[in-house]
Order: C-alpha cells, then structure tokens, then sequence
C-alpha cells in the first residue's frame, strides 16, 4: 500500500471529527464537520473524495462546501434524508439553525464489503444503532478503524435519537468489531482514538 497519512480536524458545535487520509498522491476525507473544507483547501492539496461515516447533521455541514469547492465525489451508505441528518429535530430541539448546504452522494455503498479507491483499500462495516447507516472503515489491511460514532473511548454512539437502537448498536460491535486485532486503533468521531482491547475490557457499555 502506498505511504499513509492521517490528520484529524474537530470543529462545530458538537467537537465533530473529521480525519484526512493521504495514502501515496491521493487525499480522501471522512466526515465533513464545520469548518472542515477551509482546513483541507488551506493545505492546497487535491482532494479525490470524501467518505461519511453516517449522516447526522454535524458529520456533514460542510459536505456541501467539500463538494463544491473539491467537486469531489462523496461515498455514503445511503442517500441523504431528514431522517439521517436529523437537522430539523436539532433546530427544535436546541433552538438553533441547522441548515445544511445541498450535497448529493456519488457512490452508494449500502451491501459493500470492500472499497477500491486510488491508492487506498477499505473494509466495510455497517454497524446501526447510532444511526441506521453507520459504517466503520478499516484501511487496507492496517489496524486502524475510522469508527464515526459507533464505538467511543469509553462509550458508545448515542441510541436515544429517532432510528437509534441499543440492542443493535451493542451486538453490531461486538459482531464486527471485536474480531478484530485487539492493538487496532479507533479513530472516533468524538473525542479521543482508542483501541480495540481498551474497549473491551474497559468500555461499561458493552461489558
């Protein structure tokens, strides 16, 4: 596999991550927090694509400024909706704008197993719970996961939303996740990465 780097970005409200992989000349963000495109455009690269991890209204407010300002392709499970950004449920709930600049994705990976992108290989893992198109992406055959919010340092993604469900969250993890090597590392879409043997034996949730 071609040399790989990988930068995070937090931004907005809610401390969303976002991580920039560069494996060998090809760029390919996860996830579009706030203030995500001007980070990736002030570093004067190509970017070749950007990859959700799901669509919550935090994880994608800038995808449409990536979109336009890369015209770049976006990967997603699933297509855009209300039910997967939750913005209006956001703007009612906490009283605040959530309006989300257009963005269309480009390629559908609902029913994938594997990613072929330029220089950079990708196993998939749909785990809901958090949100029905929640998908971790191992790179290559490295032991590094890009997780969104599936799986946290000591926590799990949120169930409580609309489409949320615990039962499916805990036994998605523990089915996809937890065969892997113990010493790959989380990058989450919150907080601090972790490992795969951290969580296991120290995350409350899913002992």
């Amino acid at each position: 596999m071609a040399d790989l780097k990988i930068e995070g970005f937090c931004g907005g409200l809610f401390q969303t991550n976002g991580y920039l992989v560069q494996a060998g000349d090809s760029n390919y963000l996860f996830d579009a927090p706030e203030g995500v495109a001007s980070w990736v455009a002030d570093k004067e690269i190509r970017l070749d694509g950007l990859i959700l991890t799901h669509q919550h209204h935090d994880h994608v407010l800038d995808a449409g400024k990536v979109q336009k300002t890369f015209n770049c392709p976006i990967w997603a499970h699933s297509e855009p909706s209300e039910d997967l950004t939750m913005a209006k449920r956001l703007e009612e709930t906490m009283g605040i704008s959530a309006h989300l600049d257009e963005y269309t994705i480009d390629h559908l990976i609902a029913g994938e197993e594997t990613l072929s992108l330029q220089n950079l290989e990708l196993k998939l893992f749909h785990v809901p719970g958090h949100s029905p198109d929640s998908v971790c992406f191992q790179i290559s055959d490295q032991p590094l996961v890009i997780g969104g919010d599936v799986l946290f340092a000591g926590s799990i993604g949120r169930t409580d939303f609309p489409n949320g469900n615990h039962e499916q969250l805990i036994s998605g993890i523990k089915e996809k996740l937890w065969p892997l090597l113990d010493e790959t590392t989380v990058l989450p879409g919150h907080g601090p990465a972790t490992t795969i043997g951290q969580e296991k034996t120290s995350n409350p949730f899913l002992q």
